[in-house]
């Protein structure tokens, strides 16, 4: 099964110099995937903005309510 099992012989291992590295022999499988980088990448991107957008939110509530803290020495 294309990436996920193989069963070779000893003459195949011996031309792979013995290397038993499952991407050597299994290959990948020939599913066709739909993943579209620039799609993803557009969506990532919009989602790291929006959590940059809240950790200034959350560092400004931080120095608030630490402004409101008072130590005694």
């Amino acid at each position: 099964m294309p990436g996920f099992c193989k069963s070779v012989s000893l003459d195949e291992i011996r031309e792979k110099d013995y290397v038993l590295t499952p991407g050597r022999h299994i290959g990948l499988p020939e599913d066709e995937d739909d993943f579209d980088l620039a799609e993803r990448f557009g969506k990532l991107r919009a989602e790291l903005a929006e959590q940059m957008k809240e950790e200034v939110r959350l560092n400004q509530l931080i120095r608030e309510n630490l402004a409101k803290l008072e130590f005694k020495e």
